[in-house]
């Protein structure tokens, strides 16, 4: 593969995954709140599933994100020669 398209072909990539890392904190930094009264007939341990995501749910997911996206977007360097030394 040419240098110019191995850049190119990495940015697609790069793009794509930070897409998807976009849509998903969306979903759980809007959609989930928009929605919190409804969701608060289901229980988890007690509470009701509104509340656990709006207080911690959510927070777990983005640190669980933050660890994916790290691995990912490394793979992703790794794959096309871009990953920094250690």
């Amino acid at each position: 593969m040419s240098d110019s398209k191995n850049v190119q072909a990495h940015w697609a990539e790069t793009t794509r995954l930070t897409v998807i890392m976009l849509a998903v904190w969306a979903f759980f930094s809007f959609f989930i709140h928009m929605f919190s009264t409804s969701l608060n007939g289901i229980k988890i341990l007690g509470f009701p599933l509104g509340f656990y995501m709006a207080a911690q749910g959510s927070l777990i997911v983005f640190v669980a994100q933050l660890f994916w996206f790290s691995k990912a977007q490394d793979n992703v360097d790794r794959k096309y020669g871009m990953a920094e030394d250690e």
